[in-house]
């Protein structure tokens, strides 16, 4: 069972996700968002940038309420997603997998790392801010070499979801809440 501080984090992610702010993520949650981060970096409907992000983060709604079990289709509460956090520490393929989906997505010049500003990018896409990023981005640089690997990105990723350590640099993957 999550402990208190991982319901806090997420919940802050649900925040951000729930577009509409009606208390549940749906569908039309991440079509929001995707278009938001379609928007900040130009790409039009029918490009292959433009589906590649519709199809990761609508597959990522797909897999969030399919393992929610969510009581009405169509919607998750945050208590039903948190039913997925629960889940998550024995899923090591399905984390990284999801991790690797989002860094690709993430590192929009393709030069498999992701920069500062790359990563102001998606924050802001998510959250509508990007307040406090240049100052925690040097936390989640583990190894200080300027920008994300895909290891560290991985890392993170799974740190911030399935990790329960309020001092772990993985917490703030998705800037500060």
């Amino acid at each position: 069972m999550a402990s208190e501080f991982q319901r806090r984090k997420v919940a802050g992610v649900f925040g951000a996700m729930d577009a509409d702010r009606n208390g549940y993520l749906e569908e039309s949650d991440f079509e929001t968002l995707t278009e938001r981060w379609v928007g900040l970096r130009g790409w039009e409907p029918g490009t292959a940038d433009y589906e590649r992000m519709r199809t990761i983060m609508m597959g990522w709604w797909s897999a969030i309420s399919t393992m929610s079990g969510a009581d009405d289709a169509g919607k998750v509460s945050l208590d039903e997603l948190m039913t997925v956090v629960d889940q998550l520490p024995a899923m090591d393929e399905a984390v990284y997998g999801t991790a690797d989906a989002m860094f690709d997505a993430i590192d929009q010049n393709g030069d498999d790392r992701i920069a500062l500003a790359e990563h102001k990018q998606v924050v802001y896409a998510w959250k509508g801010s990007d307040d406090g990023i240049e100052e925690v981005f040097p936390q989640l640089d583990l190894n200080g070499d300027g920008h994300l690997s895909r290891t560290e990105f991985r890392e993170l990723w799974s740190g911030f979801w399935r990790g329960d350590d309020p001092k772990s640099p993985s917490q703030w993957v998705f800037g500060p809440y």
